[in-house]
């Protein structure tokens, strides 16, 4: 049964990543561990970084997708100016690719 999820989540990554990849500001969070391995909307304050996540419960099978945002800059303001970016020509990420306010 691990080995089976085991398989499942890494075929879970490859979807993962090859529906974001071309996305500037969407970040697969897998790497981390401990108090940060999932999206933690707090290290995403002042950014227009989307950071997306999953587990896979073993016991029920079910995928449990988490993304984590800061809904002022990536809801809001940083939607507008990634808009204006690209109507009037700019790469998309111009002026948008702060990390943020929050160490890691």
């Amino acid at each position: 049964s691990s080995h089976r999820s085991q398989s499942a989540k890494k075929d879970l990554w490859t979807h993962f990543r090859a529906a974001y990849s071309s996305e500037p500001f969407v970040r697969i969070v897998r790497e981390r561990q401990g108090l940060h391995r999932l999206p933690e909307p707090k290290i995403l304050a002042g950014s227009n970084f989307v950071d997306v996540g999953f587990e896979v419960d073993e016991a029920t099978g079910r995928i449990v997708a988490i993304a984590a945002l800061d809904n002022l800059m990536k809801g809001a303001a940083g939607t507008a100016v990634q808009c204006m970016n690209l109507m009037c020509g700019f790469d998309e990420r111009r002026g948008l690719e702060f990390p943020g306010l929050h160490p890691v």
